[in-house]
């Protein structure tokens, strides 16, 4: 309680006190505290464990690419795993625990794993699970399951709502820094739209963190009060918090703003996240730079820290990590966290600076030409031994070591779109190269401009660059007066001889292990990522990998930019999937459609099911019917007998226009439909590029430059999004236009015996629909009641049948018409289980069929491949191994004992052969009782199927205990000649 840790000033508010727990024990912080910088303030240096051999951690960083303090936050349904205590927010009653450990932070029992080190060397996982091959299933994946993962979920459902939105802009500014902030202010100034999106909860970025003055103010100061001129300009909007985590095509970045990560619950109404998609014209990278370690023996123990992170804690947070600290470093910038942790009164134990020629000091003493050998401490530093210039070997007492190694620009957004960083020998780092994102323009330490007037001035640079490109006039700023300081640095990565240096210290990788990746000839940057897995922890390397390459271009002979590096992918930052999802979630996951009958369906008492994100009426159940079949084989033999109405709104509707769109439709299809006439419907095949069958419907030709193609309700968006695809790129010169119609027409079929009679009591008397008129197959423009509509005689259930289509908002005016028409005839609405009852007896192929592995062939359409026309997947539907002689084909199956049960996915045996999968014929895809017939059917693949018509075969269901014989017969159960379609 006493934050025995704490100095003087900082920018904390000590007026407000905050209380929190950490692994139960209770601690106390300020307003403006992370959670390490309290801890911190609480001589707390142990916050986790690592992954693979659980060694103890503490904070190597003060920010977002921290690695090693990773913890649990909250309780109950609100516990968030995987946090970085560098970047939370500190807020009264805030609850966190350690993770990765058992059963204590202190005590973890499984460090065992860092004894057996040696069994875990660098792809310990490729040779080990290989062998025995039966130790896979039952000792390696349990064991892999068991020890895999990091925090823990509550297994609750998340209380809290997240959102989307979206933002446009002149120019985006990434990161409210010193050259950020320049840039916003003079883009501001000269009128254009900005947004200035930052991470922290603090605008100013280094500067909050530094003693450095700006003009004849703090650094934080003029930080400041740059941000609030911002905050008065219409044209600007400021979003802290706010991390972008995705560079995309276009100038579109994604952008994870948290709304209320710092405050216990979100405020009422208030999303706790929200995902920006935003829009810039011009972008500003000004992420800065992360400082990189030093990799020498033992550098991973809680105490051992970047500099500039000891530089954050004490001048931003007034936390010491320990009363007495020293310094390891190859460049000035170590000298800078000495002269500032001195001026805080914090005894600097020494600074250890591996250049001959470091500067000296008055303030304390410097070892030049020095080395860390070795650390001491259990569960943090206490003791660091140190190989002077002249041999000698030294031992110095501290608790905490700032480590620098220099400076690595913050590259990571630039590389988004596969663009690869160049190298910069002057500050012996990564810079981004030139293929960036649309408009992307680096600035400030991410271009690789260290001096705060650099970066100041490259802000400035930058802002003028992106507005002249969009034609804005900028009035240049005068400049404040600021250190100016060359980069002095020589470069090194490792201390020589190290057996336990550690790279990534979230995923235990040495240097070590990258000398055995490179002796097992893993030597591709790639190929060490992965085989090591350094760079594969959720901070993507951002502090590991400078030095992996380092060392394997050492091992190859090679300059650090002939090995590379590798690239990086969104998001920037580990980002919670609730973010993505944003307000799909629970009943809003999908939308909830309805068809335009959906009201006087409910007023009917229709059971409903969900069909591809729609919710259609399975069957209408009558007063007396206590069973669903009862209902099913009602609408089924009354529709059969006299009429049925059914709703198939949800069919997919394109509207295919265009003086090629017959053209266009030759293409998708495999039969041709470049010469149907206009007012005629052709039933199509559409196979993918690799010869299989996507889907089939109809294409209606209401004039010679309009189409509308149906599809079948899964597979509306699919087919959209393939047909587009075939447009825009396959075909672009093509005079071809799509729209997707589904939700504009309200469509019914009516179908049965009576359904013309039905029809006409409906459709204007100006149309004439009789059967010479309008035959089968034919399409066209009609009206109902004066309302537009659109008939087609087309069918599905192997009756007379049409589909009637009028605007979506005429739809529910028209189910009650047409029930009220066919009271004369008795008509019946039927839902879809009658449906799929009729087109399984009339054997129409359809989802079950068409289930992403089957062909033309199989679904005996194999004519239909036109021969004489180029078309999507017709060249590959002639693969050889697709046209076996003992192909799989579609037919009928009904049971030789009527009183059996014929169920879909039961497999087709020959009854003389085991029941194995070798001898596997084929498979049932669809099954009913159908009333009409008084027992089960079924269609199904049959190997040489329409060869085998007659024969009784064995239907076996294991799992089910199904066993019996059934026959062999046409996939056309009702009307197999189609007599009544024509009628």
């Amino acid at each position: 309680m006493t934050q025995s840790n704490r100095v003087q000033g900082g920018l904390i508010n000590r007026d407000k006190t905050i209380n929190f727990t950490f692994d139960g024990k209770r601690y106390q912080g300020f307003e403006g505290d992370t959670l390490a910088s309290a801890l911190l303030a609480n001589n707390v240096r142990l916050m986790g464990r690592s992954f693979k051999y659980h060694r103890p951690r503490g904070p190597l960083t003060a920010g977002s690419e921290e690695p090693n303090a990773i913890v649990e936050l909250r309780e109950g349904a609100r516990q968030e795993p995987n946090t970085r205590a560098t970047t939370a927010e500190l807020f009264d009653g805030l609850t966190a625990k350690s993770q990765n450990r058992w059963p204590s932070l202190a005590f973890d029992a499984m460090a065992i794993n860092d004894r057996l080190s040696n069994f875990f060397a660098a792809g310990f996982y490729y040779k080990t699970f290989m062998w025995p091959a039966a130790f896979w299933e039952k000792v390696y994946e349990p064991i892999i399951r068991k020890a895999a993962g990091l925090g823990s979920l509550s297994l609750k459902s998340d209380p809290d709502s997240y959102d989307k939105g979206f933002l446009h802009c002149d120019l985006l500014v990434v990161g409210a820094g010193p050259s950020g902030l320049m840039a916003a202010l003079t883009a501001a100034r000269a009128g254009a739209q900005v947004i200035v999106a930052d991470e922290d909860f603090m605008l100013g970025g280094r500067l909050n963190s530094e003693s450095l003055t700006v003009g004849d103010q703090t650094g934080h100061a003029w930080a400041q009060s740059t941000a609030a001129e911002l905050a008065t300009m219409p044209n600007v909007r400021i979003m802290p918090r706010t991390t972008v985590i995705g560079a995309f095509d276009h100038g579109i970045y994604g952008a994870v703003e948290r709304i209320a990560d710092h405050l216990p619950t979100p405020p009422e109404g208030k999303p706790r996240q929200i995902l920006w998609r935003i829009y810039s014209k011009q972008t500003i990278l000004a992420t800065g730079a992360i400082e990189r370690p030093i990799a020498f023996e033992q550098n991973d123990r809680p105490g051992i820290m970047l500099a500039s992170a000891l530089r954050s804690y004490v001048n931003r947070w007034a936390a010491a990590p320990a009363k007495r600290v020293a310094v390891f470093t190859n460049n000035d910038d170590g000298h800078r966290t000495a002269t500032d942790l001195h001026a805080k009164g914090i005894k600097i134990a020494a600074v250890i600076d591996s250049r001959p020629d470091a500067p000296t000091s008055t303030d304390y003493e410097v070892l030049r030409g020095a080395q860390i050998k070795d650390t001491m401490g259990r569960l943090g530093l206490t003791f660091v031994k140190v190989a002077q210039a002249d041999g000698s070997q030294r031992t110095i007492e501290c608790g905490a070591l700032g480590v620098s190694g220099g400076w690595n620009p913050n590259v990571h957004l630039a590389s988004h779109q596969r663009g690869r960083p160049t190298w910069n020998a002057e500050i012996a780092a990564f810079v981004p190269g030139d293929t960036l994102p649309h408009g992307m323009h680096p600035a400030g330490c991410a271009a690789g401009l260290f001096s705060t007037h650099a970066t100041l001035k490259s802000g400035v640079d930058m802002a003028e660059a992106a507005l002249s490109a969009l034609g804005h006039k900028v009035i240049r700023p005068g400049l404040p007066e600021t250190e100016d300081a060359p980069v002095r640095i020589t470069p090194f990565w490792h201390v020589e001889g190290a057996k336990r240096a550690w790279l990534d210290q979230q995923n235990d990788v040495t240097a070590k292990d990258v000398k055995l990746a490179h002796q097992e000839n893993f030597q591709s940057v790639e190929h060490l990522k992965r085989y090591t897995t350094l760079g594969m922890a959720t901070d993507q390397g951002k502090t590991s990998n400078m030095g992996g390459l380092a060392i394997m271009a050492e091992l190859a002979g090679k300059a650090i930019p002939q090995v590379g590096t590798t690239i990086f992918r969104p998001p920037y930052t580990p980002t919670a999937i609730g973010a993505f999802a944003g307000r799909s979630r629970d009943e809003d996951f999908r939308p909830v459609r309805k068809t335009p009958s959906h009201t006087w369906a409910e007023e009917q008492g229709a059971v409903f099911v969900e069909v591809g994100m729609w919710l259609r009426a399975q069957w209408f159940p009558k007063a007396g019917e206590t069973h669903w079949r009862q209902s099913v084989d009602r609408e089924v033999l009354q529709t059969r007998k006299s009429v049925g109405i059914c709703d198939v709104t949800t069919l997919g509707k394109i509207d295919v226009q265009g003086t090629d769109a017959a053209t266009f439709l030759n293409k998708i299809y495999c039969n041709p439909f470049a010469k149907v006439p206009v007012g005629k419907v052709r039933y199509g095949l559409m196979l993918r590029e690799d010869g299989i069958a996507m889907d089939d419907g109809t294409a209606a030709r209401m004039a010679e430059d309009h189409f509308v193609v149906t599809t079948t309700t899964a597979n509306a968006v699919g087919v959209y999004r393939h047909m587009e695809f075939v447009r825009q790129c396959l075909f672009p010169d093509l005079d071809v236009q799509l729209i997707s119609t589904t939700e504009a027409w309200a469509q019914y079929s009516v179908a049965g015996p009576n359904a013309r009679k039905l029809l006409q009591k409906v459709v204007d008397p100006e149309h004439d629909i009789s059967n010479e008129a309008f035959p089968y197959m034919a399409c066209g423009d009609i009206s109902v009641s004066g309302v537009r509509a659109r008939l087609f005689r087309i069918s599905f259930s192997g009756e007379l049948a049409y589909e009637i289509a009028v605007p979506t908002r005429y739809g529910d005016a028209l189910i009650r018409k047409l029930v009220e028409a066919g009271e004369e005839f008795d008509a019946v609405v039927y839902g879809t289980e009658a449906l799929g009852v009729m087109r399984i007896e009339k054997g129409h192929a359809a989802g079950n069929e068409l289930n992403g592995t089957t062909t033309a062939l199989n679904l005996g359409m194999a004519r239909m491949v036109n021969k004489k026309k180029d078309s999507i997947g017709s060249t590959l539907s002639e693969r050889d191994g697709l046209n076996t002689d003992d192909a799989l084909k579609l037919v009928g199956l009904k049971p030789v004992d009527a009183a059996n049960p014929v169920p879909a996915g039961a497999h087709l045996m020959t009854k003389s052969d085991p029941v194995d999968a070798s001898h596997d014929q084929g498979y049932v895809t669809s099954a009913c009782f159908s009333p009409n017939l008084g027992h089960h059917i079924a269609i199904g693949y049959l190997k040489r199927g329409d060869a085998r018509m007659g024969e009784v075969i064995r239907l076996v269901s294991p799992l089910t205990g199904v066993d019996h014989d059934v026959e062999v017969v046409s996939a056309h159960f009702i009307d197999p000649e189609g007599d009544r379609l024509r009628v």
